[in-house]
């Protein structure tokens, strides 16, 4: 795959102990090994651009850039949109359009549209950290950013750590992949889940000029059989992305718990034209569940306009992307016995830790079928018998440790 040079512009924060470098009109952290670089925007924190294997002849650039990035900057309907891109951590997660207890929360909460500060980096070892801070006033708490990669390894490990931020709130990673404009060109693999659902409200408005595919509030167990909003329309095949040009859909699968499938929940990405597999690693104690945003071209308000195509995989709990008042109330898949809240407290610090990372495949793989972890590593077994093995730490997950 070749890809282009990024600019980037090193210039001093004041109150910052370390440069920016400006990444698609955005100022950012930058942390660095051998085999990865990571870019972390200073406004919402969002992680991209990040390039694995930047040591080889072939880097990958996995995640999305919205297109509006390099443009005048304009008026956005909502703070996450100023930057959105890559991976960020949502608190609470989802639109939360509606008051709560006196809290009126911005989508995704104030930490994706307010300035993080840099707190330090370090290298112990093997592994290089970044830690980023920032103060939340809505709902008075902080939150600390770890981002760590370790040497030899193409593999970022992030562990966002809540102070203070009492009480149930919905939570989660919003990683955001680039998608190719081929339809059906990217596989999509996961770990065992109990079922997945449609949205049940609408995602897509037709009166902003937005449309979806898929039929509300359908529950389901295959991701390859998702029943469609028009009658006697076929079942929509999400296991081959993109899907039907012109649509933006969502929904969301209820992952097994670590006992059931004997090691961590996951979900693989496979991009077999550029040769690698994108995956995410996660505690489903918790990060119970994953949203599929399919954004394929489906919008055309601002600052949309028809253009965006990009696949939310976003590893949360939470209720779809409704917000906090939804996911605190009883709902749809509360009355299945699946949390939509994590409970936070005052007085103990709460850390989500997650990883995510890439790894190169032979021509054939096709798509994955299972994972094998094994003590620092995981092997992707492919539908046609081929396997990969690459080092990851996902002890991480319950350790919070490198």
């Amino acid at each position: 795959m070749n890809l282009p040079l990024i600019a980037a512009t090193a210039t001093a924060a004041a109150g910052d102990e370390t440069p920016l470098r400006s990444f698609h009109a955005q100022p950012s952290f930058v942390v660095s090994s051998k085999e990865v670089e990571v870019a972390v925007t200073k406004l919402g924190g969002n992680m991209a651009p990040v390039t694995f294997f930047r040591d080889s002849a072939q880097p990958v650039r996995p995640y999305h850039v919205s297109p509006w990035q390099d443009e005048t900057p304009s008026k956005m309907p909502a703070p996450v949109l100023v930057t959105l891109r890559g991976d960020f951590f949502c608190l609470p997660f989802g639109g939360n359009g509606e008051e709560v207890a006196g809290e009126k929360h911005p989508p995704h909460g104030e930490i994706v549209g307010d300035a993080w500060h840099f707190v330090g980096t370090k290298k112990t070892g093997e592994v290089t950290t970044l830690t980023l801070g920032i103060e939340t006033n809505v709902r008075k708490g902080r939150v600390t950013k770890e981002l760590s990669l370790v040497d030899g390894q193409n593999v970022v490990y992030s562990r966002n750590t809540i102070e203070g931020f009492a009480g149930r709130v919905p939570l989660g990673h919003h990683a955001t992949l680039a998608m190719p404009e081929k339809e059906g060109t990217v596989r999509i693999a996961t770990s065992a889940f109990r079922f997945g659902m449609t949205a049940p409200s609408l995602f897509s408005d037709p009166k902003q000029r937005e449309y979806q595919a898929l039929l509300p509030g359908a529950k389901w167990r295959d991701l390859a059989r998702v029943p469609a909003a028009w009658k006697d329309a076929p079942d929509a095949d999400l296991t081959r992305l993109p899907g039907r040009y012109g649509y933006a859909d969502l929904v969301q699968i209820a992952n097994e718990s670590w006992e059931k499938t004997n090691g961590p929940a996951w979900i693989a990405a496979t991009y077999p034209d550029a040769g690698y597999v994108w995956f995410s690693l996660k505690d489903p104690a918790v990060l119970n569940s994953t949203v599929f945003w399919m954004e394929y071209h489906g919008r055309h308000g601002h600052p949309w306009n028809g253009r965006n195509n990009c696949l939310g995989l976003e590893d949360v709990t939470a209720f779809f992307a409704d917000g906090l008042a939804a996911s605190t109330k009883e709902n749809s898949l509360t009355k299945e016995g699946v949390d939509t809240t994590v409970a936070l407290s005052a007085g103990k610090p709460t850390a989500v830790n997650y990883i995510q990372g890439v790894v190169k495949i032979p021509a054939g793989f096709e798509n994955v079928k299972t994972l094998e972890f094994a003590p620092g590593q995981v092997t992707f077994i492919s539908t046609t018998g081929n396997r990969v093995t690459a080092p990851v730490r996902h002890e991480f997950l319950k350790t919070g440790k490198l």
